[in-house]
């Protein structure tokens, strides 16, 4: 996951330094997680995606897909907007895909107390 936050980095054209501020996280953790020394947190994860909503966090973390989010076209999202902070009410029974050849495989659900559960489609 360090050469992917790098590969990140220098494709903002960001420094270490900057991501940190950015992030209000210590710039020793930054350069820790780089060096391979440290793993990120939850709470940098979190901070990361909220700062950078573009950002394709299934990518950092495993390498699967591609560094940025895309849109329907296939193009990156370059202005994602950030992701809500305000609980929203889902009745995640009556989602529909924006596009009726897709269909959701997914949802991931982050609590106040900074965990989350995984909900997957049955095959």
């Amino acid at each position: 996951m360090n050469r992917r936050l790098l590969q990140f980095l220098q494709a903002e054209n960001i420094t270490q330094t900057q991501l940190a501020d950015t992030l209000s996280v210590a710039r020793g953790s930054v350069s820790n997680i780089l060096a391979g020394r440290n793993k990120p947190g939850y709470d940098f994860l979190e901070s990361l995606i909220l700062h950078y909503p573009q950002l394709n966090l299934e990518w950092l973390v495993s390498g699967k897909g591609k560094m940025y989010h895309e849109n329907e076209n296939g193009m990156p999202v370059e202005n994602a907007a950030p992701v809500q902070e305000d609980p929203v009410q889902l009745d995640l029974f009556s989602l529909q895909s924006p596009s009726s050849n897709r269909e959701i495989s997914r949802i991931m659900v982050f609590f106040s107390d900074k965990t989350f559960q995984e909900f997957r489609q049955s095959d």
